[in-house]
């Protein structure tokens, strides 16, 4: 393969022996390893951060099995182009062959019309899609094409991962094979790819390309971080800061400072962010990080999420700067999404409880004399419309999962909460 061809792409993997990290997937007598092996793979959606091999597992897939392949990107793709690519599959299918493999990169940048024009080809097996994508899809793919598709969840690359993989480039690329490269030291190579094998070898290949006359190139921290510094366009050519930089942003607003919070938001808006990402960033930061210290913050950044989206660059920006700075400046609080991810750890441990039967529905005859719904009482029939009733399963009653946090807003909620239910409140 050609030296001007990256090492990234000289790197990438063609089978499930050469792939590095997934275990959880690609590993012996594993999910997705099964489902190849036995020749029969569903369509499925790769979820993970950048750089973990989800294009590449999808070409391996497609390998594996001896489908054709289509690929489309998300970002210059439009319906047209998705129905032309779908009539191309069909005309490559005989009786009873296997259907073709349809990759499409970045998924959640598809509009819900361009996932509607997917359904018919993915029901009627014309496709089998495989789509990647870094954002959450139970919030980014439309619900009738998630509930047809396996989502696979797929993890950052460990630091064995990566050392495996600068070991695999020094010893099989034919270009860095014939150098003399000793690393001396690998902590900033793996700092600056972030978990990210992509990133990985981008470093790698510009700190040997700008040392080309060195030989023996001996590589220590001290030489990647000078080398990455100078050549910081290079590097960042291809968005690699992207993850880096909203990372930043967000804990600048974390940290309730705009000035800070402006200037990532800036950095994000020169150099051609989505507006619609960093505004759901800021959604879901509202939730997570300001929670009941001021509902209002999810309000604001819900209307400046719909406001993006109709409006666009450049008056957008004007949008994002003043949510980012009415975040940044709001009390902070994450004890809502400290219950939620408490109490889901409960259930991972307890299994599932049995409801109790004052709780129950009981829409028929037969569950009334079963004993559903009986002795519920209903809080609007009680003085203060409230009465101290237990609403857990009897093995984990009066657990407590919900801990305000110390602000005005969850001080007084605390208060309320104590005046209704007692002992139960007081922590």
């Amino acid at each position: 393969m050609p030296t001007n061809v990256p090492l990234a792409e000289r790197m990438r993997p063609k089978t499930l022996d050469e792939y590095v990290g997934q275990e959880h997937l690609v590993g012996e007598n594993s999910i997705l390893r099964r489902s190849l092996e036995s020749g029969l793979i569903p369509s499925f959606i790769l979820w993970g951060p950048p750089g973990v091999g989800k294009t590449t597992l999808a070409k391996i897939v497609s390998n594996h099995l001896n489908r054709p392949f289509f690929s489309l990107s998300a970002i210059n793709s439009g319906v047209k182009d998705i129905r032309e690519v779908i009539d191309k599959a069909q005309k490559t299918r005989f009786f009873g062959s296997p259907s073709p493999i349809l990759f499409i990169d970045e998924i959640h940048r598809f509009s819900k019309s361009q996932q509607d024009s997917l359904l018919a080809a993915v029901e009627q097996g014309i496709i089998t899609l495989i789509g990647a994508t870094t954002e959450n899809p139970s919030f980014e793919v439309i619900s009738p094409l998630l509930s047809r598709c396996q989502v696979y969840v797929l993890k950052s690359l460990d630091r064995s991962h990566l050392e495996d993989l600068l070991r695999k480039a020094l010893e099989q690329d034919f270009d860095l094979k014939s150098r003399k490269i000793d690393l001396i030291e690998t902590e900033a190579l793996l700092r600056f790819s972030g978990g990210d094998a992509r990133k990985l070898f981008n470093v790698l290949e510009i700190v040997v390309q700008s040392a080309v006359d060195t030989e023996p190139l001996i590589v220590t921290n001290e030489m990647v971080a000078r080398i990455i510094q100078e050549n910081i366009a290079i590097y960042d050519k291809n968005g690699e800061f992207h993850y880096d930089i909203i990372s930043a942003f967000i804990k600048s607003l974390r940290g309730s400072d705009p000035n800070a919070v402006v200037y990532w938001l800036a950095r994000m808006i020169e150099g051609g962010e989505d507006p619609e990402f960093i505004a759901r960033r800021l959604l879901i930061f509202a939730a997570e990080d300001i929670g009941l210290a001021n509902p209002n913050a999810l309000l604001l950044a819900n209307s400046c999420f719909d406001a993006v989206k109709k409006i666009g660059w450049p008056e957008s920006r004007i949008i994002l700067s003043e949510a980012a700075v009415y975040l940044a400046t709001c009390p902070k609080s994450n004890s809502t999404y400290l219950a939620i991810g408490g109490a889901q750890d409960l259930v991972r441990k307890t299994g599932d409880l049995p409801v109790p039967l004052h709780l129950r529905n009981a829409p028929t005859s037969l569950m009334k004399e079963l004993g559903y719904g009986e002795k519920y009482n209903y809080p609007h029939d009680f003085t203060g419309r409230f009465l101290d009733e237990e609403y857990l399963p009897e093995t984990i009653k009066g657990t407590r999962l919900w801990n305000p946090a110390e602000n005005p807003r969850e001080t007084e909620l605390l208060a309320k909460m104590r005046k209704l239910w007692g002992d139960r409140y007081n922590y």
